[in-house]
């Protein structure tokens, strides 16, 4: 009953927060840790893994579905530096300054644990803020690729130093075997349950079975790949890319029910464990005390900690860009014309090859100062860095409390809702101030785009049009026909519209029939031209789901005639 209560308050404070414009995450948190204080209040407790099992799987998994894989490939060497390295030098740069601080007894394998918690920043409410004020395409997707493999990393260091300090058993007692083991195995068991659900969909035919079995999905992908002692995270991440782009070959009705369901439940989770997270504040700080003479040290800790997280993230940013940078300008500068014939010239030979299949799909443009300074600040700490925190065993492996569990969670609260407020409440103003919105020039990218998707669109359409008419079915006016193809060409230019068959006749049959084959063409060529990087994925996403709604409405006059 309490977690009921739990869910239908964070939802009510989410729905306030957002018609007030406020960010929701923050006000359910302040909220929460406002009621943790009542008197005789006690909060709802939930086992520390069944919370991470719970919760992370299906937020990651709907942010996969809902990003393009080639997308993913072709920003592959920015989000490895953030989702990897950049999760990696944060964690152990937070562990060496917090198990170097006097004001807390934090040893180096404790103040690890506090670092992989903290490392990980949460994109959702940087894509959110991005997504309304405009930030540009290849900003977008690199933020959003890096939050599907930073959690992985994260965790991956996560369970390494808690298996240290609480002295539990390791399926491989080295920690990078392990780590290796867990990044390799994990893709693995994704592939393969996101092979297996396509196949089982091409089965079932029915739009809600199929939606069920996709809410299945992530926790077996998570559960199966904890069970072999590889990353959940990485094996939930490449079941959603897999089941995503075969998702494409589904009825339309599946991909318009995943769609609203997933977003549902997006809603409802991160909603939750932000209220769960608050509602545990006062006990939180019941901990400190009994462990500490003084929360004075705790919160120096937690403010150097949280200056530190915000530090990092620039620095990193600047070297790992701004390097690529300072790099291409000085061989511009010092760079001499290379020999134009000669069998000894190797860089001639090597500059005549041409880039692989793979290598040629990288986008290698770099990003502006002004996008390499937005990139810099979105480092809010969200879902992942409360949950990791709530997630630490209560006890060792000699029954032992776990050492300074307390002191962690709270350090975990502090950087969290400070990174929240400080740099969530400051990137929209800072976008705007470096007129990096694409926005500002009346939308005109997003219409260039939207103009490529409609010309792909249309281009297939006259494709499968022309073969009709070369083609047209036997025993049926010519004046017939001749309407049902300019009445289809006319409307599959524009998706807001919708045809009305007449009656259920011959014509109509024809008109479904062709009307489909049009829509299948126009998909196909939109995710081909998509996968060729010709056409951003989001403009891409937009027209499918108009195709989607048009189907939709062209199946219920059809359906209603029956």
């Amino acid at each position: 009953m309490e977690l009921i209560l739990v869910v239908v308050g964070a939802i009510a404070v989410t729905a306030v927060a957002h018609r007030r414009g406020l960010e929701p995450a923050l006000i359910i948190v302040m909220i929460g840790g406002a009621v943790s204080f009542l008197p005789d209040f006690e909060a709802p407790e939930l086992d520390s893994h069944i919370l991470l099992t719970v919760v992370l799987p299906p937020l990651l998994y709907s942010a996969a579905l809902n990003f393009s894989f080639p997308t993913f490939l072709r920003n592959i060497r920015p989000i490895l530096g953030l989702g990897v390295g950049l999760v990696v030098v944060t964690a152990f740069t937070v562990a060496a300054v917090a198990s170097w601080l006097v004001v807390v007894p934090l040893t180096f394998g404790t103040a690890l644990v506090l670092g992989a918690i903290v490392a990980p920043p949460d994109a959702v409410t940087a894509v959110a803020v991005g997504r309304k004020l405009g930030l540009p395409k290849k900003v977008m997707a690199i933020l959003t690729g890096e939050s599907l493999i930073n959690d992985a990393a994260a965790l991956t260091l996560f369970s390494i130093a808690v298996a240290q300090v609480a002295g539990t058993h390791t399926f491989i007692e080295n920690p990078f075997l392990l780590f290796t083991y867990s990044a390799v195995l994990g893709p693995v068991v994704g592939a393969v349950l996101g092979l297996v659900t396509l196949w089982i969909r091409k089965r079932l035919a029915n739009p809600g079975l199929e939606t069920v079995q996709g809410l299945v999905v992530p926790f077996a992908a998570f559960i199966t790949a904890e069970e072999l002692h590889a990353s959940g995270v990485l094996a939930v991440v490449v079941a959603g890319f897999v089941v995503g782009n075969g998702t494409l070959s589904a009825g339309y009705q599946t991909r318009l029910q995943e769609r609203y369901v997933w977003n549902s439940v997006d809603v409802l989770l991160e909603a939750f464990v932000f209220a769960y997270i608050g509602l545990h504040l006062r006990f939180v700080l019941e901990d400190l005390r009994d462990a500490h003479e003084s929360l004075t040290e705790v919160a120096i800790a937690a403010l150097i900690v949280l200056v530190l997280v915000m530090l990092i993230r620039p620095l990193s940013v600047l070297l790992m860009f701004g390097r690529n940078k300072l790099s291409s300008h000085v061989e511009r500068k010092l760079s001499v014309p290379a020999p134009a014939v000669g069998r000894g010239a190797r860089g001639m030979r090597r500059a005549d090859k041409p880039p692989g299949k793979w290598r040629s799909r990288i986008d290698r443009r770099s990003l502006s100062w002004q996008e390499n300074v937005v990139v810099s600040w979105t480092g809010m700490r969200g879902v992942v860095t409360l949950a990791a925190a709530a997630a630490i065993p209560v006890t060792t492996a000699s029954g032992e409390p776990f050492p300074e569990r307390a002191t962690i969670q709270a350090i975990a609260f502090v950087v969290s809702v400070g990174t929240l407020l400080i740099q969530g409440w400051t990137l929209p103003p800072l976008i705007s101030r470096l007129r990096l919105s694409r926005f500002s020039d009346d939308h005109a990218a997003d219409r260039g785009e939207e103009l490529k998707a409609e010309r792909a669109v249309h281009d297939a359409a006259e494709e499968v049009l022309a073969q009709f008419r070369a083609n047209p079915p036997a025993g049926m006016d010519p004046q017939v026909l001749a309407d049902i193809g300019n009445t289809i060409a006319r409307h599959s230019q524009d998706a807001d519209q919708m045809p009305d068959p007449e009656a259920h006749t011959k014509r109509a049959e024809v008109f479904s029939a062709l009307y489909r084959e049009v829509l299948s063409a126009q998909r196909a060529a939109l995710i081909a031209e998509r996968d060729e990087g010709r056409i951003e994925d989001e403009a891409v996403r937009g027209m499918l789901e108009r195709l989607d709604l048009q189907e939709a409405g062209v199946s219920a006059r059809l359906e209603s005639r029956l």
